[in-house]
């Protein structure tokens, strides 16, 4: 089997490329998910359950988050939670398309489009 190449995965929807973002810094819950994704891009992106998660399950079946077995204290959980951890292929694909928007925005600063 030839080594996993993550540059095959990319482009990354934009959605999902938040997600593994997000999931960078730590596991997390669905909806804790959605309202870092909200936080970090000041409310410009904001993600319906539908969408949420079925990208989620998208990123679960291409093997870039699993489920995780962290909880947090018995006191700040809902048993309900399914928390998702960031796999080292989703870290390697996040890695991969972070190059490839900066080489992009090098190329449009470049051509004079920054401001």
């Amino acid at each position: 089997m030839p080594p996993f190449d993550p540059t095959r995965m990319l482009p990354l929807k934009p959605a999902h490329y938040l997600m593994l973002l997000v999931l960078a810094d730590g596991d997390l819950h669905g909806y804790a998910i959605k309202k870092e994704i909200a936080r970090r891009t000041e409310g410009r992106t904001r993600l319906g359950a539908g969408s949420l998660y079925r990208s989620l399950g998208q990123l679960e079946e291409a093997g870039l988050v699993a489920e995780s077995e962290w909880r947090p204290r018995e006191v700040l959980d809902d048993d309900r939670r399914r928390y998702l951890t960031l796999t080292a292929r989703g870290r390697q694909v996040a890695a991969a398309e972070t190059d490839r928007l900066a080489r992009l925005v090098a190329d449009a600063r470049a051509a004079g489009l920054s401001s």
